[in-house]
């Protein structure tokens, strides 16, 4: 029996396997290594985080991006936009280093069982822990907006449901949302000749700016630091803090998670959206149907009026809700069990632990939680070294007969099981 099962190999699932391992913990992490990053982002994006935001956490801060982009030849600089592909390559390289080795199969069920956990896999193996980390980012939270979500995936997609964009060339396309995967998205379409639009329900764009330089005075460096999540006092707390943003109210965190850092684009994208997009804004879908070639949209706008447009597919860029029910691979009566908050995602603890003890959760399940830094790579240092420091204190707390394996002494190789 495993002390931790880590369920998912995306920056937060390497990362706590990475703090486990360490730890001496006998830990198993499943699924296929950055497979978000290199299954579900069209090719030819850009990481918006700053690099120096981006890192995966390992215990000794060996396995950096930058220590990365340096082995490759590569540069990884404050307010340079760095190729999505370059980030998952970094990822795959955390894997190989930072980390036992990864089982890449996919989990399909975790339930509960004497002493901890099972988990089943894709060929019918049952793995048991004592313990579960669900780091499963946020394909399973996937938010399309209700009109459209009894069309068929020929006509509505979600942006996460492409890793290139070829099929849509010399098509017509609406993208749906404001944000950066809605504009980045219809750049790229735009881009290779698709004819494409936004939708937006918000009355203008926003679009974030230049980020302030590295190195300046001090004096503008005390008036607006920078952060994992932008420059700002107030991202400063989200990004450095989310210990502290525990603390606040439950309706106070509620409503920031809701609303912070809303949808934007980033501004090396504007450039290439505003001359070559049309944009529709301040409309809601609040229709839609099938007919020959596409489907026909009905709008309402925001301050009256009701317009039709056609379209041969839409692309809805409306983001993630992370909610308990969406948490399939949790069998019916541990899903069940879980306590939730106002926004229908489970509530965790002050190390991540759910109200199910040893059932551990992390990524953007958790923001209601822990903040804004939740949906974003620069959240993982945090959450991995609390995450694991609360999985020991429940392997020294669990049922008689558990224990916390000794140190894992400095010459034993990651991913070799200690006795």
């Amino acid at each position: 029996m495993y002390d931790l099962l880590v369920v998912g190999a995306g920056p937060y699932g390497l990362s706590i396997a990475s703090h486990a391992a360490a730890a001496g913990l006998n830990v198993r992490v499943l699924g296929r290594p950055m497979a978000s990053w290199l299954d579900h982002m069209p090719r030819g994006m850009f990481l918006k985080s700053e690099p120096w935001a981006s890192n995966l956490s390992d215990p000794e801060g060996r396995w950096r991006l930058d220590v990365f982009c340096a082995f490759r030849g590569l540069t990884a600089r404050h307010a340079e936009p760095l190729p999505l592909k370059v980030f998952a390559e970094y990822g795959l390289w955390f894997a190989r280093n930072a980390v036992p080795a990864v089982d890449e199969r996919i989990v399909t069920r975790v339930a509960p069982r004497t002493g901890g956990f099972e988990a089943v896999t894709e060929d019918g193996e049952t793995l048991s822990a004592r313990t579960v980390a669900l780091a499963v980012g946020v394909l399973p939270f996937t938010e399309i907006p209700k009109p459209l979500r009894h069309l068929p995936p020929s006509l509505v997609s979600h942006s996460s449901h492409h890793a290139d964009l070829d099929r849509f060339r010399d098509q017509d396309v609406t993208v749906v949302g404001g944000g950066q995967a809605a504009l980045e998205t219809a750049a790229l379409l735009a881009e290779q000749g698709t004819r494409v639009r936004i939708l937006a329900r918000a009355d203008r764009l926003s679009w974030n700016d230049v980020p302030p330089p590295w190195v300046r005075p001090w004096w503008r460096s005390a008036r607006s630091p920078h952060s994992g999540l932008g420059p700002g006092w107030r991202n400063w707390f989200y990004a450095e803090r989310p210990g502290l943003y525990r603390r606040l109210p439950e309706h106070t965190r509620t409503r920031i998670a809701a609303g912070a850092l809303g949808p934007a684009g980033a501004w090396w994208v504007r450039e290439r959206v505003e001359p070559r997009v049309e944009v529709l804004l301040g409309r809601e879908i609040v229709a839609a149907r099938h007919v020959p070639d596409g489907l026909r949209l009905e709008t309402a706008g925001l301050h009256g009026g009701v317009h039709s447009l056609r379209t041969g597919h839409v692309i809805a860029a409306t983001g993630f809700r992370a909610t308990r029910s969406r948490l399939r691979l949790l069998s019916p009566e541990l899903r069940e069990l879980l306590a939730t908050g106002a926004d229908a995602a489970p509530e965790v603890g002050p190390e991540f632990e759910s109200s199910y003890p040893g059932l551990f959760l992390a990524g953007l399940i958790t923001a209601a939680g822990f903040g804004p830094a939740m949906r974003f790579v620069h959240g993982a240092t945090f959450t991995a070294g609390t995450l694991v420091r609360g999985v020991r204190r429940r392997l020294r707390t669990g049922p008689a007969g558990w224990r916390i394996p000794a140190g894992r002494s400095a010459e034993a190789p990651l991913g070799v099981p200690l006795p």
